[in-house]
């Protein structure tokens, strides 16, 4: 079973370590950023801790 960091989009703290690797910064971060302003998350239903 699969560690994420982002329930949501369903991001690996893998997928952070390769995207920094392959960036130089983190394009995830930015993604999920402008996800939440758009309100296209929903962490409250998602993550087990429901936060």
């Amino acid at each position: 079973m699969k560690e994420y960091i982002c329930y949501c989009f369903k991001y690996t703290e893998e997928d952070i370590i390769n995207d920094l690797k392959a960036n130089g910064s983190s394009t995830i971060y930015e993604r999920i950023v402008a996800a939440k302003r758009l309100n296209q998350c929903n962490c409250a239903v998602n993550h087990p801790e429901k936060r």
